[in-house]
């Protein structure tokens, strides 16, 4: 993952600039460097790649013919949304390569509120589709902390996960059926509007997740649900890491399923509360936020009771829970905050998310506290401790190449701890180009034979974004 600088750009044939504007017009094609250059990374500390050429379609039709004239042209095609993937998976390939742009096809298209279904486009902002489904009284429960800006197409092709992950699940859990095109250009359609669907191979999941390698989305049938109709949210405060992750280890154990149970070090506490100035206890070791929620008020009640009696009996030195409904949005803004406001500190911030088994967060929190401590490294510690999902996040500066080795050995030290646990590389933010080397550890020889072979047969020359998920 060490940092490489921007690789300088290959043209293409000026014929093919020309027969893109004819197609899209001249608007929608992107060729001038300056211009490119915005495309050349995401939010990953990896290195840069400027694209020949970016290609914004903004039909159906547009798409499919653009990804045609793209593969028949040779060129390498990297989808891109919002660009906020953290792995390098919407980085350029090294060769004459193509961005094509899915954020113009940015239309809810159905919302069948009696069969509980919507069908967007791939474009559509995470969080206007959430807001748009809360209009209507149902409720689309996935919220990647990215959800502002974020597309959906996005999200599918990463798995994107989210605060209320641990009870409502990921983005795999909403997906029903999609539409993409194919190296050649055909509109290929998997999935059903039913709740049970067996016909077929099972295309919208091998399409998950599949960062864009396989094809490039069109249309995304997805799963809503009725909304909670009570909530209760809580801020549990300890004197120490190892206390606050004890506690999510004791409430899973207690069979209790919060719809959020988020885990925040002092690190991490002190600087939110320095930009959101919401009472945070910026003395406490960590803190824990916690939401219960459901259909009733008194189970609801009931079942937070039970958390708190949890929390205080793990250690907790006090739980506050909110009083009303702009008190816990509050804590959730603060939460969401928390990557942000550690990235005001240092130039650089490596984010991780390696993901453990829940009984073994305490295990894994212990061991990011003394990976930090034996390179010398300032860490903030967060994320969904209730899914073991959690995101040490690294500060430093890129451009100390020597103290960077120590980032990288920290990093490495990570993934080793967290697949010794019973883990996984990535719970949520894939494996991109920021994780290709370490795909070996956790998947043998035969998985990533198997998996190169489907590559090859769903995109023969290799010219989906090469590089990632499978190299």
């Amino acid at each position: 993952m060490t940092p490489a600088p921007a690789a300088s750009r290959m043209t293409i044939p000026k014929t093919l600039l020309r027969d893109f504007r004819k197609l899209l017009g001249e608007d929608s094609v992107l060729s001038e460097e300056a211009d490119l250059l915005s495309y050349a990374f995401d939010s990953a500390v990896v290195g840069q790649s400027v694209p020949s050429v970016v290609l914004a379609p903004a039909t159906e039709g547009l798409l499919g013919r653009t990804v045609k004239a793209c593969y028949d042209a040779g060129l390498q095609i990297t989808a891109r949304g919002a660009g906020t993937n953290l792995s390098g998976a919407a980085v350029p390939g090294a060769g004459p390569s193509a961005v094509i742009l899915t954020n113009r096809l940015n239309r809810i298209l159905e919302v069948n509120e009696a069969d509980l279904y919507a069908v967007v486009e791939p474009g559509v902002v995470t969080a206007d589709f959430a807001k748009a489904m809360e209009a209507k009284g149902l409720f689309y429960p996935p919220d990647p902390g990215s959800q502002q800006v974020s597309t959906l197409g996005g999200n599918v092709a990463l798995n994107a996960g989210g605060l209320r992950g641990l009870k409502y699940g990921v983005t795999k859990d909403y997906l029903m059926g999609v539409e993409f095109f194919d190296w050649g250009g055909e509109l290929v359609k998997s999935g059903s509007r039913t709740v049970k669907w067996v016909t077929g191979y099972n295309l919208p999941g091998l399409m998950l997740a599949s960062e864009g390698t396989l094809g490039i989305f069109s249309k995304l049938i997805l799963k809503l649900v009725p909304p909670p109709k009570a909530s209760v949210a809580m801020l549990a405060s300890y004197p120490s890491v190892g206390a606050a992750s004890q506690t999510v280890a004791a409430i899973i154990a207690a069979h209790v399923l919060p719809s959020t149970l988020e885990f925040l070090d002092r690190k991490c506490l002190q600087v939110v509360e320095a930009n959101a100035r919401i009472g945070l206890p910026t003395d406490a070791g960590a803190i824990l936020l916690i939401e219960t929620d459901g259909g009733h008020a008194e189970g609801v009640k009931e079942e937070a009771e039970l958390v708190r009696s949890i929390c205080l009996k793990n250690g907790a030195g006090s739980v506050r829970v909110a009083k009303d409904a702009a008190e816990r949005d509050a804590l959730w803004a603060a939460r969401r905050n928390t990557l942000p406001s550690l990235a005001r500190l240092r130039p650089t911030t490596v984010l991780e998310d390696a993901t453990v088994p829940r009984s073994k967060v305490p295990e894994m929190v212990a061991a990011v506290e003394r990976l930090a401590k034996e390179h010398g490294l300032e860490v903030g510690t967060f994320g969904h401790a209730g899914d073991g999902n959690l995101h040490p996040t690294i500060l430093c500066d890129r451009r100390d190449r020597e103290g960077f080795k120590k980032v990288e050995a920290m990093v490495d030290g990570i993934f080793t701890e967290a697949l010794a646990l019973g883990g996984t590389l990535s719970g949520e933010h894939g494996i991109g180009i920021a994780k290709a080397k370490w795909l070996s550890r956790e998947e043998n020889a035969a998985t990533i034979g198997l998996s190169k072979a489907i590559r090859k047969a769903l995109d023969p020359r290799q010219l989906f974004n090469p590089g990632k998920k499978v190299v």
